[in-house]
């Protein structure tokens, strides 16, 4: 029976793709080994007498195989998940198809060729997609590159996406890989070189791009992933040749690969176009003001860009400014992820007006962007005042008080219907700005299931507020207030509002009863 070769984009969400705790994804081989031992033993099992071991290897083989497809694209399409309900996917399915060859009972091996293919409905696409990024992360030599690669140099084989990442090539390897890639370009749509050259020396790193990108020059790609490669203006201009050569990308991904402000500018020169870019992500790297403003010129003439990511990647104020101004232009906005950087105020009065301008934006993750009540209040104010159903507003670490409460408040009125969470943990907002934030979460917030107002100075009046106000909402998950200022008293309070949903109340381990405000107006500790 065939083999799938599956295709998954991402790892774990810590980017350790060495590491599989429970709730990481993809599962770790031994994982792999488990599920099919099952199978194995309990179908060649005296009890059920069903097949012979060989038999029973094969068929357990290609059940594990269709369960880790569905649950790697049900992975691919929650980028921010740590991976624990895909996990859970994987066991049901292998679970599932398991329990149904019980339940077919012995057939003969002619009958097992039909129907082991009725009981596994692969995905469509699954003789599509080429991955050799499983397992460890290591060194990959020409020998080995040769038989990994084998598939792929199959007359008629159907490949269009392929994912080298986790491996790392040496020029031997490139080698190999570059010459198949030169064969087959023509029908490739997705490609992930992410991490393909860890460890190796600069300059031999810099050659196996220069090769892999000479390969795929004229390609014609939608998806490109580039990131955990330390690339540098070197790296950039060493996959110049198949940057240029790609006027359709839809997906681009740069993530963790070292894009400095000249490596930003040489990406702003070599792409031809972004006219049907929709996903731009650049997150950790070290991009700076200057390297910002390349990357808004990028952003500016991609008009149809629904998920654009700049995070963590030492953005001020200037930077911070030109990335602002540029998404006015991006009416067709979905998710927008600044986070992490060192816009200012400023910066978010400019992005205040750049968000009154998608009608389509769900998703906004602005923490930790030092915006201040001004920077605040601009923001808030543009998305109320914009046609969008936000889901998920995340303002956390931004120095807000009781003054930007009001604004804060108004805006989340606004999107009653639409919101599912809120995230305001580690600002000043104390005990005023947590009961304003309260009061209004008392609306019709029929979605809201999130909500996190964890280290902020607030003491018993406030948590008990916010307690109460979202206490009996249909969707709701969870309440963060720890961090905050509640006495022993306080915290039983609150405990007594979730007494019939306590898993809905987050930790209260880490309050400090005797915490002090630097605004002794607000400084009245709980009785």
């Amino acid at each position: 029976m065939p083999t799938t070769v599956v295709f998954s984009r991402r790892k774990c969400k810590n980017g350790a793709p060495d590491v599989h705790p429970p709730d990481c994804y993809p599962p770790s081989p031994s994982s792999h080994v488990r599920i099919v031992g099952y199978g194995v033993n309990s179908w060649s099992h005296a009890k059920y007498g069903l097949l012979s071991k060989e038999d029973a290897e094969e068929d357990a083989k290609l059940i594990e195989s269709a369960a880790f497809v569905a649950a790697s694209q049900h992975f691919d399409k929650d980028p921010d998940s740590d991976g624990g309900s895909a996990v859970q996917l994987y066991a049901k399915e292998s679970s599932k198809l398991m329990v149904q060859v019980i339940k077919r009972g012995s057939r003969g091996k002619d009958d097992r060729e039909t129907i082991i293919p009725e009981l596994v409905t692969l995905p469509s696409d699954h003789e599509t997609v080429f991955d050799i990024s499983g397992g460890r992360r290591a060194f990959i030599e020409a020998e080995e590159a040769k038989e990994l690669l084998k598939p792929l140099k199959e007359s008629g084989n159907k490949y269009t996406k392929i994912c080298f990442s986790n491996r790392s090539f040496g020029l031997p390897a490139g080698h190999v890989a570059a010459s198949i890639l030169s064969a087959m370009k023509d029908q490739l749509t997705d490609v992930d070189f992410s991490d393909i050259v860890s460890r190796r020396p600069e300059p031999e790193a810099v050659e196996v791009m220069r090769m892999l990108s000479s390969a795929l020059d004229g390609s014609n790609l939608n998806y490109l992933n580039l990131s955990n490669n330390s690339l540098g203006e070197r790296g950039i201009r060493a996959f110049g040749d198949l940057l240029k050569s790609q006027k359709n990308l839809v997906e681009l991904y740069l993530m963790n690969a070292g894009i400095s402000e000249h490596a930003a500018k040489a990406l702003r020169e070599l792409i031809p176009s972004t006219n049907k870019i929709k996903i731009l992500h650049f997150h950790n790297n070290v991009t700076k003001d200057e390297g910002a403003v390349a990357i808004s010129q990028i952003v500016k003439e991609s008009p149809n860009l629904e998920d654009f990511r700049c995070s963590s990647t030492r953005v001020g104020s200037a930077g911070g400014i030109a990335l602002s101004e540029s998404l006015q232009n991006s009416t067709l906005m979905k998710k927008l992820d600044l986070r992490d950087n060192m816009f200012g105020p400023q910066s978010g009065v400019a992005l205040g007006r750049a968000l009154s301008v998608p009608v389509k934006l769900t998703e906004v993750y602005l923490s930790n962007l030092r915006l201040e009540d001004e920077g605040v209040t601009a923001i808030v104010n543009g998305l109320k005042g914009s046609a969008s159903a936000l889901e998920i507003l995340d303002l956390a670490g931004n120095s807000i008080t009781s003054e930007a409460a009001a604004a804060v408040a108004a805006c989340i009125t606004s999107k009653k219907h639409s919101l599912t969470k809120l995230n305001l943990s580690e600002n000043e907002l104390k005990d005023a700005g947590a009961m304003v934030i309260g009061e209004a979460l008392e609306g019709d917030f029929g979605r809201l299931n999130i909500v996190d107002l964890s280290s902020n100075g607030i003491r018993a009046g406030g948590a008990t507020a916010l307690a109460k106000a979202v206490v009996g909402k249909p969707e709701f998950r969870m309440l963060n207030i720890n961090g905050n200022f509640l006495s022993n008293k306080g915290v039983e309070d609150v405990r007594e509002i979730f007494k019939n949903s306590p898993r809905m109340l987050g930790s209260l381990d880490d309050n400090d009863p005797n915490g002090k405000d630097d605004d002794d107006g607000d400084n009245n500790h709980d009785a």
